[in-house]
């Protein structure tokens, strides 16, 4: 593996490391929740939008349930991203079950 995976909990902790959190999902799912600081750049949209990400900085991707996150974390260090991180188990895995 190329990047670094973590747990979407640990989201927080890469933006206060001077992290870029990246949410790939869809405009219709990103509005309906995401996590703090988080911007959306749906993954279809991702290798048009590469310019609007600091390489200097990491960049860590998440999606729904980590399918799309790890196709765009591929994505990034095959256009020369150096700092990747999938957030794996996508948001979905940060809401508490019952």
């Amino acid at each position: 593996m190329r990047y670094e995976v973590l747990p979407p909990t640990r989201a927080a902790e890469v933006v206060s490391r001077g992290g870029q959190l990246i949410d790939v999902r869809e405009r219709s799912e990103f509005v309906s929740g995401t996590l703090p600081d988080a911007i959306n750049i749906p993954l279809g949209e991702l290798p048009q939008r590469l310019g609007e990400l600091n390489r200097d900085r990491p960049v860590a991707v998440f999606c729904q349930s980590g399918g799309r996150s790890s196709q765009a974390a591929d994505l990034l260090v095959n256009n020369g991203f150096n700092k990747v991180i999938d957030l794996v188990g996508g948001i979905q895995s940060t809401r508490v079950r019952a």
